[in-house]
């Protein structure tokens, strides 16, 4: 069984493994030994004290395997992006060209480097390692940040964006941003993923195109590839577009990977998830749910067997669940049935 909880600094090794195994195009674990203890750092800082309000806050979750103690997975929430550096992306938008006199009438794709989601909360640094991806460890992983989510509200923007991989080969070629370095810069993609990983994005400011870009300018290799998502991604995406994430138009400024995104107040399992009383037990007529505790430093969860009794609004869990989640009985949980 697999739990979730916030990272602490004995996973250090893990982290810095499980960077290494994500590969290019996965920016938000750089291979650096500094950027990565920053992350623990920030997601100690954030957990230490309740803040009072959405600020600049990463919420950084590993799963552990509780028969192993091994930490197989990462998975994380940014509070407000682009506080502190520049949140860059491409707008996907039309121009039209037209001449009626002409009788000419023309319909061109664009793309706006824009910072439209500074201060929107972001889902981010999902990544479970290889030996885990069996029955419902990708679910939990991805979806136990909607019930932190749904409990401590007020911490996020009400507007929830997740970036996806872009297209990439095991190289870490990619044909967008293959057109991007021929035009305009002279860094290979798995340079700038390195740079913008590690906090250094002035290049793009410096370097990136200021005008709309054409795409009908772009080479063929780098149109097919806008808005689509890399082959080991899309059951990420898939798991959004369940909770209601959709792609208004926004993609990656270096591989074209799509941006989705989402009201918090409709996401699904926000929207499902509900509290209830913890009685330990021994369930029976179970269903199986995502169900974390509402503790918010400590904060732990899993998915279990419960038996809801609707009467008395309590959920009926085993004597190792309640353990795991850190609850007794009479203490409160949130849980939301899983698909």
């Amino acid at each position: 069984m697999l739990v979730i909880r916030p990272i602490e600094q004995r996973d250090f090794p893990a982290l810095k493994q499980i960077a290494i195994e994500s590969g290019h195009g996965f920016t938000s674990l750089p291979v650096n030994d500094e950027l990565l203890q920053n992350k623990i750092n920030h997601s100690e800082a954030a957990f230490r004290c309740r803040p009072a309000g959405k600020g600049d806050n990463l919420y950084f979750f590993v799963a552990e395997d509780t028969a192993t103690g091994e930490v197989v997975g990462t998975t994380a929430l940014d509070a407000a992006v682009g506080l502190s550096s520049p949140f860059y992306t491409y707008l996907l938008g039309k121009q039209v060209h037209s001449s009626p006199k002409l009788g000419v009438y023309n319909v061109v794709e664009t793309l706006t480097l824009t910072n439209d989601f500074t201060g929107v909360s972001e889902l981010c640094t999902l990544f479970l390692r290889e030996q885990a991806r069996e029955g419902l460890n990708g679910r939990l992983l991805s979806k136990c940040r909607f019930l932190f989510l749904a409990e401590f509200s007020e911490l996020f923007d009400q507007r929830v964006i997740a970036e996806m991989r872009g297209v990439s080969d095991e190289n870490g070629k990619s044909p967008f941003w293959s057109w991007l370095q021929e035009h305009f810069f002279s860094m290979d993609f798995p340079t700038v993923d390195y740079l913008t990983g590690i906090g250094q994005k002035g290049f793009i400011a410096d370097l990136m195109p200021k005008y709309p870009i054409y795409v009908n300018l772009l080479s063929k290799e780098a149109r097919s590839v806008i808005g689509k998502t890399h082959d080991k991604t899309r059951p990420a995406l898939r798991l959004l577009e369940e909770e209601g994430f959709t792609c208004r138009g926004y993609v990656d400024i270096f591989d074209a990977g799509p941006s989705v995104e989402c009201e918090l107040k409709h996401i699904r399992s926000v929207r499902n998830s509900r509290r209830l009383t913890v009685q330990i037990g021994h369930p029976v007529h179970t269903s199986k749910y995502l169900v974390s505790n509402t503790h918010f430093s400590d904060f732990r969860a899993l998915i279990g067997d419960l038996a809801i009794n609707e009467e008395k609004v309590q959920a009926v869990i085993s004597h190792e669940a309640a353990c795991l989640l850190k609850v007794e009985d009479g203490d409160t949980i949130r849980v939301v049935e899983i698909g």
